[in-house]
């Protein structure tokens, strides 16, 4: 492939970029060769492919075939009805996005009144709580279930439908159904394609063998473009393959039930043993203290990661640079959940919310994500909200943590094995991962907009080209959005 007439970082005028066996081999001016695959990149930037450090895939694929129930496109009780009645069928109907300001605590009964005739699955924003209709919860054998832990009671001792991290067991519980098994994820990952994104890493905590085996059966088909970096528990299994790549240890705490120190520090030393690095869910200032200080017990590893880290003070800025972590979060909430986060964070916290240059200024190291489906997939409009740091109303949240837009760009261009580092770059000897836009960076830096991708490549094959007819249906989405 030869791509020509870009503009690429550090190097002045127009240049050339041939790429053989997937690996850059020459950058240059008006590079002679036999004739082969060109894309003529008519003065656009050339960048390093993006790397999205923590979405989940499949729960991303699903959602596409899911309800959506919550902010910012269902705000109440009515918009809820209407959204879920509007799904014709008689099969599970599954709901994704809910928050409580649509119609608080959310139960089985309240599921019920809504749609009785069929099963209903409704997952928290948070990805933490499935509530589920009694249709639902006969389908589950719910009310045989009562003493499983994740189980939520009412006061008469029945489950209320509201189902904690109890994921996997649901999963089991419709084991062999058509509904429950991995679902194609061709439409996810040319999605992906066209913000420019080549590589993901899929932090979902439940990965096993079947996610392992979805993922390089996906890569064989040709459903799944990108590189992943999959994570996975302990038993996780080991393996080598060219687009699929072992991961680290993803370990979730939940504030309301934290675990024992002791049993922390067991599960980190343990992935240690394994030569990986554990990946730690903190969206707390509670859990992300109790995950620094077993860390800095037991010996931080090269590696060690924070997912989210959504709170963090200034007293917390020390331990986070002394375990030499990495911190992986996602400055796109800050638009997308803004508005409710300065309705029920305190005050005196609204500033620790997804900080991004103090971090920076501490040498920690940070990348960015964009946590879909529980946020949206587009990593540009993360990019935004590290730069802008603005609420759908146009409230400014921390403007002492904006970033520049090459430091936003950095947050998804540094490796999937070294998330924070230094950025990957376009260059001789580097993997031919690339994303072309259409205008120059002087210019694309002002908008940081997904429209602007042109071209993606992974090693050096294009995965997502834009038509002049795709281009227009893109613009006008985005001028009706």
């Amino acid at each position: 492939m030869l791509i020509c007439n870009v503009r690429i970082a550090g190097l002045s005028g127009l240049v050339d970029v041939r790429c053989v066996g997937g690996i850059i081999v020459q950058v240059g001016s008006a590079l002679a060769g036999p004739a082969q695959p060109h894309i003529d990149g008519a003065g656009g930037a050339l960048l390093p492919g993006l790397h999205d450090h923590h979405l989940h895939l499949h729960a991303l694929a699903a959602r596409m075939a899911s309800v959506n129930c919550g902010p910012p496109r269902v705000f109440d009780r009515d918009g809820l009805t209407v959204a879920l009645r509007g799904n014709a069928g008689t099969d599970w109907l599954r709901g994704v996005g809910y928050h409580q300001s649509v119609a608080g605590a959310l139960d089985r009964w309240q599921l019920d009144r809504i749609v009785p005739d069929r099963p209903v699955k409704i997952q928290h924003r948070s990805g933490k709580l499935w509530i589920v209709n009694t249709a639902a919860a006969h389908r589950l054998s719910l009310d045989n279930n009562t003493a499983l832990p994740g189980v939520e009671l009412d006061s008469k001792g029945r489950p209320n439908g509201r189902l904690w991290r109890l994921d996997d067991w649901i999963r089991s519980q419709l084991s062999g159904s058509v509904s429950d098994t991995f679902p194609s994820l061709s439409a996810v990952s040319r999605s992906l394609a066209a913000y420019g994104v080549t590589g993901v890493t899929d932090t979902t905590p439940d990965n096993g063998p079947s996610a392992l085996a979805s993922f390089m059966r996906a890569v064989q088909q040709g459903e799944l473009l990108q590189r992943v970096r999959v994570m996975g528990g302990l038993d996780l299994p080991p393996w080598v393959g060219e687009s699929v790549h072992y991961g680290e240890v993803k370990v979730m705490l939940d504030e309301h039930a934290l675990p024992a120190w002791d049993d922390l520090a067991t599960v980190f030393q343990a992935a240690h043993r394994q030569g990986r690095a554990v990946a730690v869910h903190c969206v707390t200032p509670a859990e992300l203290v109790l995950a620094l200080s077993v860390l800095r017990a037991v010996g931080p590893a090269v590696g060690d990661r924070i997912e989210h880290a959504s709170l963090v003070s200034d007293d917390t800025l020390p331990l986070l640079r002394e375990t030499g972590v990495r911190v992986v979060t996602q400055p796109g909430f800050l638009r997308e959940r803004g508005d409710q986060y300065l309705q029920e964070v305190a005050g005196v916290e609204h500033a620790d919310l997804y900080r991004c240059a103090a971090l920076l200024d501490n040498t920690i190291p940070l990348a960015g994500s964009t946590d879909a489906p529980f946020g949206e997939p587009d990593p540009w409009a993360a990019m935004q909200g590290a730069v802008f740091r603005e609420s759908r109303s146009g409230k400014v949240i921390g403007p002492n943590e904006r970033l520049s837009p090459e430091q936003a760009l950095a947050l998804f261009t540094s490796p999937a094995d070294a998330p924070g580092t230094a950025p990957r770059r376009v260059a001789v000897g580097e993997v031919a991962d690339l994303c072309l836009l259409d205008r120059p960076w002087d210019e694309a830096r002002l908008r940081l907009a997904a429209g602007d991708v042109r071209a993606t490549l992974r090693a050096g094959e294009v995965i997502y080209r834009r038509d002049e007819t795709t281009a227009r249906t893109r613009q006008h989405a985005i001028v009706a959005a």
